[in-house]
């Protein structure tokens, strides 16, 4: 058997699967992360809560930086190693991986139904395949082709310096470094928090004009899931372009990441923001943006670009690399 975990700031989740058979977990248990003082102790509590098994090898994706077999959590005050864990649940190896490198992994793995193709393209699946994701944060991975397999690399590409496209896009980054105090990087809009902030910027330019009744639903409820439902809806003039506006910026910077890495084997938009806004990212502004780039205009329209839609990537993900280090 192999253990998989998907360990995040707020919860984690652990499960056990025969190594032949990944489609659904032999056992399945939900920790609220904050709970527990270390990863350990709720690998303890899961395993004493079955029978007895024998573990080929386990594999955690986690929230923070994997460096040399070892992570501090990002949202946690927990210390994680490889070495250690493998001696915990008594596998010959573990492997520990940057949650969205699992996440990018798992996305191999998904049924079409669980895929919302944006742009067919002409799917190569010997190249390598970018990954990209809105959520809390913006979150980038590289899954690399060897010529064999994929292997997925870690980045912290969220963090890089915002790139405006056009003099609206100027103003808004000047607009986000006024905020910020300086930098201003993409996961400053392509998120959440950052959504919010593109609908700020409209309205305090004087692009467009807030309604009171959006303004008094908004304060009455959680501003986020207010403003994104209306721009969704396109019930609210202020709230459509700022969707419109995070959509674009979200392709050009799909696009950049494929550039980066040349992801002839495709494009996979994965985190929580993207499933949401589906209908939005349908409307033609997210793959006109992912695709203007130029000369390379082309090779961008050639790459198959999807939206994952079944959150549980991240465990699928370290579920089959645990059954690939296990062999």
């Amino acid at each position: 058997m192999i253990l998989a975990g998907d360990i995040g700031g707020t919860k984690t989740v652990l499960a056990l699967y025969e190594i032949d058979a990944l489609d659904a977990p032999v056992r399945e248990q939900t920790f609220p992360s904050q709970k527990h003082a270390t990863f350990d102790e709720i690998v303890r509590t899961f395993l004493s809560a079955g029978p007895a098994c024998t573990l080929s090898a386990g594999c955690f994706g986690v929230a923070g930086p994997i460096v040399n077999g070892r992570c501090k959590t990002t949202n946690l005050p927990w210390s994680l190693d490889e070495g250690d864990l493998a001696k915990l649940i008594g596998a010959p190896r573990v492997k520990l991986l940057n949650d969205l490198e699992a996440a990018a992994f798992g996305m191999l793995f998904l049924k079409p139904e669980e895929l919302c193709v944006l742009n067919p393209g002409k799917p190569d699946s010997k190249g390598n395949v970018a990954v990209v994701a809105a959520g809390t944060g913006l979150g980038e991975a590289i899954l690399y082709w060897d010529g064999k397999d994929h292997h997925p690399i870690a980045s912290e590409g969220g963090h890089t310096d915002f790139a405006p496209r056009n003099d609206l896009e100027i103003e808004l980054l000047r607009y986000l470094m006024k905020v910020h105090g300086g930098h201003a990087s993409y996961e400053r809009i392509l998120s959440g928090p950052g959504f919010v902030s593109v609908y700020e910027f409209l309205r305090d330019t004087g692009r467009y004009p807030e309604d009171p009744k959006v303004r008094a639903e908004y304060e009455a409820s959680e501003k986020g899931p207010v403003l994104g439902k209306h721009g969704l809806e396109r019930t609210d003039p202020l709230a459509t372009a700022a969707m419109d506006m995070f959509c674009e910026i979200y392709g050009s910077e799909a696009g950049n990441l494929a550039l980066k890495c040349l992801s002839l084997g495709g494009v996979y938009v994965g985190g929580g923001i993207g499933p949401k806004i589906l209908a939005a990212m349908q409307r033609g502004g997210f793959m006109e943006a992912f695709k203007d780039k130029g000369r390379f205009a082309k090779l961008l329209g050639d790459m198959p670009v999807k939206v994952a839609l079944n959150p549980r990537a991240p465990i699928i993900g370290a579920a089959q690399y645990a059954k690939r280090i296990s062999r």
